[in-house]
């Protein structure tokens, strides 16, 4: 059994975490942390473990729990896992960190969306962790930066159009939908009930913190770089996101043609569902699983093809895909421990 902890376990990625690694084959929890709820039964903050689990929340430092795992989880606001990170690599410990902190290769694009970075000499060691792209590299990573939840539906979504060079690269626009609990489980006033219900609104417009992340990726697949146009919207939904990306083919493509292309570049892939010609997917096909859905459309008046992608924004978009990467990195089935069917309804 591989021995596993959560460092920054009370929120909700850290939640779904713990949620799915009680149940994974070939895993032990030895730790989860909170310094909010030290020393309070994991029950006792959500009753959905209770009778399932006996674990504690502990105030640990990094060297306490890396004495304890093989394998630690950061589930950390950004700018806090790079102050620990380090510690647990000192001491032997893979790490799967769920923040932004390793995403963004560069040390100045990082500085310019977020802060000052105080351990930049980790982020060329850091592997992105996209399985269905960077798969060989996070085998035999050491440090693995989880990508983010945007990031992970619109990469899948364009990813074989990027790679095969059958898009222009410059004006590309997305449009993506997430609900609310991609916004943590800190109480901010535009996350309360009564200013989400019934509404529906655009947010960071041309200012959102994973335009680099997915820049930055989409540009490696392509070899040139890539711009895009992205803009987030906030849905009266507790989980879920649902992107639509519009881009401009070099060449006539038929929709026939284009599903068979994303066929058969996932064609091995366990959690990439491509859906025939005339199908599109929903939030609620993917709501509780690893899986992200993807649907195609070419308009053939604008020669422009048309990809919506869907996942669940806490499981593939965070929790689901931090432990497919685990089970790479520890030689695992890559769905054990996710082999969940979604909720429905």
């Amino acid at each position: 059994m591989v021995k596993v902890a959560i460092y920054g376990a009370s929120g909700y990625t850290g939640q779904e975490l713990l949620r799915l690694l009680l149940y994974h084959p070939h895993v032990e929890v030895t730790a989860v942390t909170s310094r909010r709820y030290a020393d309070y039964p994991v029950s006792h903050v959500f009753p959905i473990f209770t009778g399932v689990t006996t674990l504690h929340f502990e105030n640990a430092p990094p060297e306490s729990v890396a004495s304890r795992c093989d394998i630690v989880f950061l589930a950390l606001p950004h700018a806090v896992s790079m102050t620990v990170a380090e510690t647990f690599l000192k001491a032997g410990c893979r790490v799967v960190d769920l923040s932004a902190d390793f995403r963004l290769r560069n040390r100045e694009t990082y500085e310019h969306w977020y802060e000052p970075h105080k351990t930049p000499h980790l982020l060329s060691q850091a592997v992105y962790g996209i399985p269905e792209i960077y798969r060989i590299h996070i085998r035999e990573a050491q440090l693995v930066a989880n990508p983010g939840c945007y990031p992970t539906s619109i990469i899948l979504g364009l990813a074989p159009l990027v790679a095969h060079r059958l898009i222009e690269t410059k004006g590309i626009i997305i449009d993506s939908k997430s609900g609310v609990s991609g916004a943590g489980r800190e109480p901010t006033v535009t996350s309360l009930f009564c200013e989400v219900d019934e509404d529906f609104r655009a947010y960071k417009v041309a200012s959102h913190r994973h335009t680099p992340e997915i820049e930055q990726e989409l540009s490696r697949l392509a070899g040139t770089d890539v711009e895009v146009n992205f803009t987030p919207h906030l849905l009266p939904l507790s989980r879920g996101i649902l992107s639509t990306m519009y881009a401009n083919l070099k060449e006539f493509w038929s929709t026939d043609e284009i599903v068979n292309l994303y066929r058969e570049f996932y064609k091995n892939e366990k959690f990439i569902r491509v859906y025939e010609k005339g199908k599109l997917p929903a939030i609620s096909s993917v709501r509780g699983s690893n899986f992200c859905d993807i649907g195609i459309t070419v308009d053939t008046r604008t020669n422009r093809v048309i990809i919506i992608s869907v996942i669940d924004n806490l499981i593939k978009g965070a929790s689901g895909q931090a432990i497919q990467n685990m089970n790479i990195m520890c030689g695992f089935e890559e769905d054990s421990g996710l082999r969940v069917m979604p909720l429905y309804p």
